[in-house]
């Protein structure tokens, strides 16, 4: 594997798998696909009043996108949907355009290293597409 695409800091974030498996009664529920690659990922989600409860993420797929789920379940549990937008937008901006994070989910600049990547952008968000599924459901 290469030290540019997986840094230690991401390669621990795939092993940490946070977040993994499936709520047993989720409120909604949404996979994404990536039929290049292979990728899969499924988002469960519960609510708590207006925001986020608890996430899961069911992950097929590579380092890359293990390790975008479990960062992103862990992040936007108890968040909104605003700031998942909010997130996505600056990850997708970061890696297309080398814009710099701001705001509260810092640890997403994991990821910058798959900017010069564009192949591998997709498999840092699938993730966020599948949480943005699940939550544009109606509860």
């Amino acid at each position: 594997m290469s030290d540019d695409l997986y840094p230690s800091e991401i390669l621990a974030l795939a092993r940490d798998a946070s977040h993994a498996g499936r709520l047993a009664a989720p409120a909604a529920s949404a996979t994404a696909d990536n039929p290049l690659c292979g990728d899969r990922v499924t988002m469960d989600v519960a609510f708590a009043g207006s925001g986020i409860g608890e996430i899961r993420h069911h992950t097929r797929g590579c380092v890359l996108c293990k390790a975008a789920a479990g960062l992103l379940a862990a992040k936007a549990e108890g968040g909104s949907r605003t700031q998942v937008a909010v997130a996505e937008a600056q990850v997708r901006a970061m890696l297309e355009q080398g814009a710099r994070l701001h705001g509260a989910w810092q640890e997403l600049a994991a990821f910058a290293p798959v900017a010069p990547h564009k192949s591998r952008h997709s498999c840092v968000l699938l993730p966020f597409r599948a949480l943005a599924d699940a939550l544009a459901k109606p509860r």
